[in-house]
């Protein structure tokens, strides 16, 4: 098994400055730095490398995306903003007054949704089984007229409209488990019936009010839409039962060309910004369960791309996981947070949890 992987310095460069969190720091809110830092991103992609992972990855250049790549998705109006706003030496923001971009974010902007296109070429064309890029700034949030959330443009949207224009993909199913709702990849194909939108996230935790199971798709994409807003404090045994009871069985119904997971890392139980429960072992288990039915619908046609994710000492163990899982390679480096996580009493499934899940199944008629 071939595992593509994209990683470039420049992404730990993106400057989000020193607000306090999500705050615009004041004489009553201490300066810090902002929730999407480059920790978390820096220090997985730097556990690739001392574990002796990458020697066995598949090395895949992140090349800036084109203007006409980012058109495909986004209003001229939001691409010609941030490149202004990009040009000053305040820099700017990606549109919700909550995520900043320093001098050059553009750039890296670019750069970011370069990379998610250049890891799914590499598996539709068939240069890798599957692939990761490790990109920043993250995308799911971003819609067609404006970025928010953290993101500046819709990094996956990108790429898979990439593939359908110049390499002939038809069907995506795209499965995001960022505890936060997908709302800008939902938006931006909500009305395109030829891409399966699934999102397991915690109920309305951002955006507010955004992704109920009720939220199907729209027109003839009616249905192309699953959105499973869990309760929070869900953990392993939890997200299993979405992958065995909706995740998979929609995938197989759908028989995608290629899946696109937008992984965020943030629905573990570390996270400042999620209030789940899911362990690197779980992130793994996932990950297998993903690569069995693309083996069976889409000969193995797998690429992730990286969203969120704040915990910088637990995003790196529940990447590498993910990473180990998708090349087959085991590192021998023991996930030192996963023993206590793991054996935590929510690991198990809770009767109001399995609730949300039979709903959204039968919505969905798994």
């Amino acid at each position: 098994m071939t595992t593509g992987y994209v990683w470039n310095e420049l992404y730990g460069w993106h400057n989000t400055g020193n607000y306090a969190g999500f705050l615009v720091p004041s004489t009553t809110v201490q300066p810090f730095q902002h929730f999407e830092s480059a920790e978390s991103k820096v220090r997985f992609a730097s556990l690739v490398e001392v574990s002796g992972l990458s020697k066995h990855l598949t090395r895949i250049d992140a090349v800036p995306a084109t203007v006409e790549d980012i058109l495909r998705v986004h209003t001229p109006e939001h691409v010609e903003r941030i490149q202004r706003e990009s040009e000053l030496d305040k820099g700017g923001d990606a549109g919700d007054g909550e995520s900043p971009f320093g001098k050059g974010g553009y750039d890296i902007a670019l750069l970011s949704a370069g990379g998610a296109i250049q890891a799914l070429r590499a598996v539709v064309e068939g240069t890798v089984n599957n692939a990761y890029a490790l990109v920043r700034p993250p995308g799911h949030h971003a819609r067609p007229s404006q970025g928010m959330g953290f993101c500046i443009f819709a990094n996956a949207a990108v790429a898979i409209q990439h593939v359908r224009e110049h390499l002939g993909v038809e069907r995506v199913a795209v499965v995001d488990w960022d505890v936060h709702h997908g709302n800008g990849t939902q938006e931006i194909f909500d009305a395109d019936p030829n891409v399966l939108k699934i999102s397991i996230h915690q109920d309305n935790l951002f955006p507010f009010m955004s992704g109920p199971m009720a939220a199907r798709g729209i027109g003839e994409a009616e249905g192309s839409a699953i959105n499973i807003p869990l309760p929070a404090g869900c953990g392993n045994g939890a997200y299993f039962e979405v992958m065995q009871r909706i995740v998979l069985p929609a995938i197989r119904r759908f028989n995608p060309d290629v899946i696109v997971v937008p992984s965020g890392f943030d629905a573990s139980a570390a996270d400042p910004l999620g209030r789940m429960m899911v362990t690197a072992s779980g992130y793994s288990q996932m990950t297998s369960m993903l690569l069995d039915v693309a083996d069976a619908v889409c000969d193995g046609k797998l690429m992730m791309t990286h969203e969120g994710g704040y915990s910088p000492t637990y995003v790196p163990y529940c990447g590498l996981a993910v990473l180990e899982t998708m090349s087959g390679i085991k590192t021998g480096i023991e996930d030192v947070f996963g023993g206590g996580y793991d054996e935590l009493p929510d690991q198990v499934i809770k009767a109001h949890q399995r609730d949300v899940i039979d709903q959204v199944a039968a919505l969905a008629g798994l």
